[in-house]
């Protein structure tokens, strides 16, 4: 194995050595309106290096020979991005127009390499880096739930866990650095360990990416794009600094970066923290508080060759988790300060002061995460084509501390290694065609470090091979694959003290044997295969068809055991089968100069989906667990996961009016989806967490210039959230006050969750003197006015009954103002 591995890295640096005497360059001028213009960005996209032209508008830059996405921008001017052939001294050279909004975009996610978004049949949303500064969101997930066919599960304003067309948890990839996130989320209140400050550009690939990807990418992906590094002679650096007055959120960032001789670098360093967050119901929501530290640094080589680059990111984050809990004589929320002994006596509460609510540090329960990451990327030239291998390890730390008593303890320990690969080969582009090759894949080794054991400690492994091709015939861009994906899973034996939960032998009195160990291999075929088709300079159509494939998670093969979480009783199934899935969709597209509209239906149909199913009783109530494996958390409903036929449809259409002679835009999205399980009882048929039918609109409009102030604007958005009465009525949660079990969703189904409707409004513009951006300036206020809602993504809608109300669960966040300043650094 070890051979092996120093074989790769031989490889990689050899292969360069043996192409870099063939010499090739790209050069150019750039202009704006016939006038060269100096200082414009031209990037190699799949190289990630560029440079910026001079005085005259000239450029060059030295690069293998291939065919590359050019990408030209200049600030004022539409963003260009063409395709070029370099072989030898090559030539580009392009006349730029002012525009609101850019001609093309290029996609990197779920694709062999760099393509134009509007020739790729995969349905992909983008949000760029001037559209994050703009939003007011609490973490990585946050700022892109409201992008149609997007939304998030929540728990709280520290954690979301992104939803795809109404597929979450494994069924969602997320990529950061270019690599799988490798860490343990597979249930509700475990986020993304991703700092927000650290994303340059999200893409948001609709639809299956198993293609590309493997197993759970099965609902699609979302890629969290780091910055790129600077064009070649520059150092730059940045302040970010923000602060929002509902939950007190402050947050300081530093980074700097540069490129000189082809050697590239950054650093960053990023602290966030938040007290609890307030609504007109709730006031301050209990141990809704978190704080967290994150930084990354990278170092990267760029030559004729191609480049080579190292990358390192440490996450670490404590939030607090709300269950709910009120005083029933005043309906206020109350934090617990002692714990359910294990002779049967109850918790104790008591109502928190002004001050703990205002606190940045999280009460018990909490969780503290920590996650490090190394990243090695490459790309070198072979002959007319490329290849790239990009590996990771990743250490992956979640503990959660449950007794109030021993504040600092964690009985829940979750401790893992990972590694993944990704090794392909680019091949050249011959007639219009490109062929390409690759095998990636990932392994982890999980192990619980607690009392308190919610899964088995485990390894897997997967590989996969596939090959991806396009072909363009005139006005038609086809592109589809092939790939094949095997998976060993293996749970380890594992036997507890009945009472402590400690780590038991099978002999010992009281043993109880809670996790029965196994192992499972998968093995499942993907594809995908579509076209667009250019009707005219305009208008586009696209069309693709996709089969996704998904290998059973830890939890769904292998729980058994109570999660504090959530308090439900989850049995796992050692013999369940991979999920398989065919989506098709279609899409219609219109790009004019002054207006713009897509509109992209999908259909996805799923066989052996897995879900959780609630037990019942010989008496034929719900099944409840009083095992004493479950020490100090009381009777619990039981749910075993099983597996059916789903089906989930729907689409999203948006338009965007923006006439280049006015300084207004208008844009505005309407996102539905329908799923449900088939040949099933009308109450279990609909899944839960399917979001509700949503339309978002704003209107932007670009204000004058001048006295020191650029590129400043006001934006005016409304978000209306339909109401969701098609809820699945089965599931069971237990509710902390009493022993009475109130049904998964049951509130939802004899009142629908209600709908509501958002007013937004954001102000921002650039600071200069003497030409030059003194500091940007970002205001946005969140629910203008304060209106009180239950999103119903929100874990929060199974808390407890306020019974002085009779309002059911905890309310999302009202009013909330964002400060944000952005300070550029500058170096000779």
């Amino acid at each position: 194995m070890k051979t092996r591995f120093y074989l790769i890295i031989q490889l990689f640096f050899l292969f360069p050595l043996a192409s870099a005497w063939a010499q090739h360059s790209l050069s150019g001028k750039i202009s704006g309106n016939d006038q060269p213009l100096a200082g414009a960005v031209v990037s190699i996209v799949e190289l990630k290096y560029g440079t910026t032209t001079d005085a005259q508008g000239h450029y060059e830059i030295a690069v293998p020979a291939g065919r590359y996405l050019v990408e030209v921008s200049f600030v004022g001017f539409a963003t260009v991005v063409h395709s070029v052939t370099v072989a030898g001294a090559t030539t580009f050279t392009i006349d730029l127009n002012p525009a609101i909004t850019s001609l093309n975009e290029v996609i990197v996610t779920g694709v062999a390499t760099a393509t134009e978004k509007q020739k790729s049949p995969i349905s992909v949303a983008t949000m760029d880096r001037d559209e994050i500064l703009e939003k007011a969101s609490t973490n990585v997930i946050d700022a892109i739930s409201k992008v149609p066919g997007v939304s998030a599960i929540t728990d709280g304003q520290s954690i979301s866990k992104p939803v795809i067309r109404g597929l979450g948890y494994n069924r969602v990839l997320t990529l950061s650095d270019g690599v799988p996130l490798v860490d343990q989320a597979w249930f509700d209140e475990f986020g993304i360990e991703a700092d927000p400050n650290a994303v340059q550009r999200y893409e948001i690939l609709k639809g299956p990416g198993s293609l590309a990807y493997g197993s759970d990418a099965l609902a699609g992906v979302v890629n969290l794009i780091p910055d790129k590094p600077l064009p070649e002679g520059q150092t730059r650096g940045e302040v970010l600094m923000n602060y929002q007055t509902n939950n007190g959120l402050v947050n300081q960032m530093l980074q700097v970066g540069g490129t000189q001789k082809g050697i590239s670098w950054g650093a960053r360093a990023d602290y966030t923290a938040a007290h609890a967050y307030q609504n007109k119901y709730d006031g301050y929501v209990l141990n809704s508080q978190f704080n967290n530290f994150n930084t990354d640094g990278r170092l990267g080589l760029h030559r004729t060759w191609g480049y080579t680059q190292l990358r390192a990111t440490y996450f670490d984050m404590q939030t607090g988790i709300v269950d709910g809990t009120r005083d029933s004589v005043s309906g206020a929320l109350m934090r617990q300060v002692s714990y359910p002994s294990l002779n049967g006596g109850a918790p104790t509460y008591v109502v928190p002061t002004q001050t703990e609510q205002t606190s940045y540090t999280p009460f018990v329960i909490h969780q503290r995460i920590r996650h490090t990451k190394l990243v090695w990327d490459n790309s070198v030239a072979l002959g007319k084509g490329r290849l790239t291998g990009t590996f990771s390890w990743q250490r992956n730390q979640r503990q959660e501390a449950n007794d109030p008593t021993i504040p600092n303890t964690a009985n829940i320990y979750y401790y893992s290694n990972a590694a993944t690969y990704d090794v392909k080969w680019i091949g050249p582009e011959v007639h219009g065609l490109q062929v390409s090759t690759g095998l990636n894949g990932q392994y982890q080794n999980s192990q619980s470090l607690g009392t308190l054991l919610l899964i088995p400690n485990y390894q897997f492994f997967q590989i996969g091979g596939f090959a991806i091709a396009s072909k363009q015939i005139e006005k038609l861009n086809l592109s589809g694959g092939l790939r094949y994906t095997a998976r060993a899973f293996t749970a380890k034996d594992h036997w507890v003290d009945s009472t402590t939960q400690a780590p038991a032998q099978p002999q010992a009195a009281g043993a109880f044997h809670e996790f029965k160990g196994f192992s499972t291999t998968f093995s499942g075929l993907s594809f995908s295969a579509g076209g667009t088709y250019a009707l005219t300079a305009r208008w586009v159509a696209k069309a693709n068809i996709a089969r996704g494939w998904r290998a059973p998670n830890v939890s769904e093969s292998a729980a058994n055991g109570v999660h504090d979480g959530t308090v439900v009783y989850e049995v796992g199934d050692a013999k369940l089968s991979p999920e398989s899935s065919l989506e098709e969709d279609v899409s219609l597209a219109y790009s004019g100069s002054a207006l713009s509209f897509q509109m992209d239906l999908f259909n996805n149909s799923i066989n052996d989906f897995i879900y959780a199913q609630g037990l019942k009783s010989v008496h034929g109530g719900d099944s409840i667990n009083n095992s004493l494996n479950a020490a100090g958390l009381g009777a619990a409903p039981v749910y075993k996961f099983t597996q059916g036929k789903a089906q989930l449809y729907g689409g999203e259409i948006g338009f965007s009016i923006h006439p280049p002679t006015l300084p207004v835009a208008l844009n505005a999205a309407l996102s539905m989806v329908y799923g449900g399980l088939k040949n099933v009882p009308d109450s279990v048929k609909y899944l839960p967490f399917v979001p509700p039918t949503r339309i978002t609109g704003d209107v932007k409009l670009n204000l004058p210039s001048g006295g020191g102030i650029k590129n400043a604007f006001l934006r005016l958005g409304v978000l209306d959230c339909f109401s969701q009465n098609k809820v699945y009525q089965q599931f069971a949660i237990y509710n902390g006050l009493n022993t009475a079990l109130t049904p998964y969703e049951y509130r939802a189904s004899k009142s629908p969750t209600q709908g509501y409707v958002l007013f937004n409004a954001s102000l921002g513009a650039d600071i200069v003197r003497e030409g030059n951006v003194v500091f940007r300036l970002f205001v946005t206020c969140n629910n203008l006015f304060d209106t009180p809602y239950i999103d119903y993504m929100s874990r929060f809608k199974y808390n407890p009954v306020n019974y002085v109300t009779h309002r059911v669960g905890v309310f999302n966040m009202g009013r909330n103002v964002s400060f944000k300043v952005v300070i550029p650094l500058r170096f000779k």
